[in-house]
C-alpha cells in the first residue's frame, strides 16, 4: 500500500506537467485542427533558458526562489516568441495547404528547433543547480517532496488560469468561437489571425512553465527531452480527447 501510495504521489506530480503540455497541443488542435509536433521542443527550450539564467544567477548569492522566478520569467518571453514566429512563418502560409503539408512542416521545426538548441546549449546533459533546499514529508508510509508539492500547486494554478481565460474573458469566447467555425468567426468581426497567434503564444507559455517543472523536479536538461516529454503530452492530449 506504501509503494501504491507513493507511486499515485509520484504520478500526480509527472502527470501535472504532462497535463500541462497536453493544452499546448489541444488548444492548437483545437482552432487548427493542426498537431503542433514542434510543441515539445518549445518545452525543451523553456528548460535550456532557464537552466541558462539559473547557473548564471545562482553564484549571486541571490535568494533561491529569486533566481527560480527569474529563470522562469527569462524562458516565458523567449517560448513565446518561438510559439508565435512558428505560427507566423511555418504554420499560417499553409493554413489552406493539405494536412499532410503541415504536419511535414511541423515535424521539420521540431527537428530545426531541436539542433538549434544543440548548437547553442552543447549536447550534454546539463544539470541544473540545486539551490532549493528539499524539505520531505510523510503522508501515510509514503513521501512527499516540497518541490513535488509546488509542482501540484503551480500546475493547478495554471489550468485554473486557463479555464478562466477560455471561459470568462473575451479573449476565451474569440477562441471558441474560432475553433467552432474560423468562416463565422470571421464575419462577426474577430481577427481569426490574432487569435490563432495568441492561441500558439499561450500555449508556448505554458510549455515554458512545464519546462521549467520538468527541469527542477528532475534536475537536468538536454536538447533531446522534448522529443519524447512531447510524445508523451501528446499521448495524454489523445487520451483526453484532443479535438
Amino acid at each position: 500500500m506504501d509503494i501504491f501510495l507513493q507511486q499515485v504521489i509520484n504520478g500526480v506530480t509527472l502527470g501535472g506537467v504532462y497535463a500541462i503540455v497536453a493544452l499546448g497541443y489541444t488548444m492548437v488542435y483545437g482552432i487548427l485542427q493542426l498537431i503542433n509536433l514542434a510543441h515539445g521542443q518549445v518545452v525543451m527550450i523553456g528548460a535550456m533558458v532557464a537552466f541558462t539564467v539559473i547557473s548564471s544567477l545562482a553564484a549571486a548569492g541571490m535568494p533561491p526562489l529569486a533566481v527560480l522566478l527569474l529563470g522562469t520569467a527569462a524562458a516565458i518571453p523567449v517560448c513565446m516568441a518561438i510559439g508565435y514566429a512558428m505560427e507566423r512563418l511555418a504554420y499560417r502560409p499553409l493554413r489552406h495547404a493539405p494536412r499532410l503539408a503541415a504536419l511535414i512542416t511541423a515535424i521539420g521545426v521540431s527537428i530545426i528547433l531541436q539542433h538549434l538548441a544543440m548548437v547553442v546549449f552543447s549536447r550534454n546533459v546539463l544539470a541544473f543547480p540545486q539551490i532549493i533546499r528539499i524539505n520531505t514529508y510523510a503522508i501515510g508510509g509514503a513521501s512527499i517532496t516540497s518541490v513535488q508539492i509546488a509542482i501540484i500547486g503551480v500546475c493547478v494554478a495554471m489550468m485554473g488560469g486557463l479555464a478562466f481565460l477560455v471561459y470568462k474573458t473575451r479573449l476565451g469566447t474569440a477562441m471558441r468561437a474560432t475553433a467552432q467555425n474560423p468562416q463565422v468567426a470571421g464575419l462577426m468581426g474577430i481577427d481569426i489571425n490574432r487569435v490563432i497567434a495568441f492561441t500558439f503564444v499561450i500555449g508556448a507559455a505554458l510549455a515554458a512553465v512545464a519546462g521549467v517543472l520538468y527541469g527542477t523536479y528532475y534536475g537536468v536538461a538536454q536538447y533531446t527531452m522534448g522529443s519524447l516529454l512531447g510524445l508523451k503530452a501528446f499521448s495524454a492530449a489523445v487520451l483526453g480527447g484532443i479535438g
